[in-house]
């Protein structure tokens, strides 16, 4: 009997990782992920965002990074500063809105999540960690 490596859950991915798994998903879409790859690559780059910020607070105030996300947003601009709390928040809430269905709305196109994608590396860049 031969056993499969188990793959690395994505709570366990460094924001790196999640960028190129929304990459690979951005560039290799398939007739099985039709309809649902545009969610995913949202979901991978929101997580990304979310795990950078977990990060910067181990780095720079570690008893934040325990807090809830959205209290981890509200400091954001005391330490990071106005321009990196701002982009954080609005690449957050395109790539949340776009994580979830709505009949009445459009999946995101791959332009959209490329556009969102740069911006997720450009805001990562500014939170070292």
């Amino acid at each position: 009997m031969t056993t499969r490596p188990v793959p690395t859950s994505a709570a366990n991915s460094s924001p790196a990782e999640l960028l190129a798994s929304a990459d690979r998903l951005l560039s290799a879409t398939t007739i099985s992920t039709t309809g649902v790859w545009p969610r995913a690559a949202a979901l991978l780059l929101r997580h990304a965002l979310e795990e950078a910020l977990r990060g910067y607070w181990r780095h720079v105030r570690p008893q934040l990074a325990r807090v809830p996300t959205h209290a981890q947003v509200l400091c954001l601009e005391s330490y990071a500063g106005t321009e990196a709390a701002r982009r954080w928040s609005s690449v957050w809430s395109n790539l949340s809105q776009a994580c979830h269905y709505h009949g009445y709305e459009l999946s995101p196109v791959p332009a959209e999540l490329r556009a969102w994608k740069e911006e997720v590396a450009a805001v990562i860049s500014l939170l070292p960690s």
